[in-house]
């Protein structure tokens, strides 16, 4: 019996094309350029599934250059890369993996919370550079109590819920903002972001990408959020005006900010490399072995329902 051919559109984890290699007949796309427009011309209607991720996405052009492509299998969460209206005039699902990474990601909100509020990457620096034993010695600024604050939360989708979940660890007052109220939560609606802002001590979003937020957190916010408040992003970079919030940490107008996206990923903008009120890592949020291990399984398992004619587990 033929096995279903797949094209994979960027390198994934060992383990997961190793899984794919067991099951289908799988084959790289080139590089873009030349030699990738050639691939496609030549061999575009060999393959019947798409292997990509929330990072590389499928554009229209990619999708309208696989004739006979029935099904895409994305590895992570973010939709906006991917061309979902393309793929719904041919009818092609679209697999990702949520729920498996909601977690890591709220711990990792969590973390750069407490890094940002209680100054850690920077109390690290400072016991690195021999600062704390100096003579005479140097006083290490205070920081924010994380427990009792007033958290906002931009989002309350899976991961958002998971987030302020945890904060009831903190003891911590939330409330949240979205176009609509979410039913069934305890958490209060804020239907104006700018009232959020200026209520809350903390800041996380984790809102969708895409058009429909591009620069929701802009300088009026980030105004609103004022010096005593600070900004954790765990969405994505596109999300927040990035020259406005340089602009607000480098005039201490905000508390502070801690990053795990950025908007042209893997570029940082370098002013932030030398401010302390700022934290920065590099797109982390479900980076650990088992939750990305459970991504890797859920992108198999896609494939695998609907190659046996069934519905996807997750689809967009």
């Amino acid at each position: 019996m033929n096995r279903p051919a797949l094209l994979q559109a960027i390198p994934l984890l060992p383990s997961l094309e190793r899984r794919l290699a067991e099951r289908y007949d799988v084959q790289r796309l080139p590089a873009p350029g030349p030699d990738r427009d050639a691939f496609l011309r030549e061999h575009g209607a060999g393959y019947e599934g798409l292997v990509t991720s929330a990072a590389h996405g499928a554009t229209a052009a990619l999708i309208n250059a696989l004739p006979r492509l029935r099904v895409i299998s994305s590895f992570g969460v973010g939709l906006d890369q991917l061309d979902l209206g393309a793929a719904a005039q041919r009818g092609i699902p679209v697999g990702y993996t949520p729920d498996v990474l909601n977690d890591c990601v709220a711990d990792l909100a969590f973390g750069l919370l407490l890094a940002i509020g209680r100054r850690i990457p920077e109390g690290d620096r400072f016991v690195r550079a021999g600062r704390w034993s100096a003579q005479p010695p140097t006083p290490f600024p205070l920081g924010r109590q994380v427990s009792g604050a007033k958290l906002g939360i931009v989002g309350l989708g899976r991961i958002g819920r998971t987030i302020a979940r945890r904060a009831s660890g903190f003891d911590m007052d939330v409330r949240y903002h979205s176009r609509h109220p979410v039913e069934g939560v305890a958490w209060q609606h804020e239907p104006q972001l700018l009232e959020l802002a200026r209520w809350c001590d903390f800041l996380v979003v984790i809102t969708a990408g895409g058009a429909e937020t591009r620069h929701l957190i802009d300088a009026t916010v980030l105004e609103a959020l004022g010096t005593k408040g600070y900004l954790v992003n765990v969405s994505r970079g596109t999300v927040i005006d990035e020259k406005a919030l340089v602009q607000a940490l480098q005039e201490k107008r905000i508390g502070g900010a801690a990053l795990d996206v950025f908007e042209r990923e893997p570029h940082v903008p370098p002013e932030l490399y030398t401010l302390d009120n700022v934290v920065v890592v590099p797109h982390i949020a479900s980076a650990t072995v088992q939750t990305r291990e459970a991504m890797a399984q859920r992108v198999v398992d896609n494939l695998d329902a609907f190659f046996a004619g069934k519905a996807l587990l997750s689809a967009a």
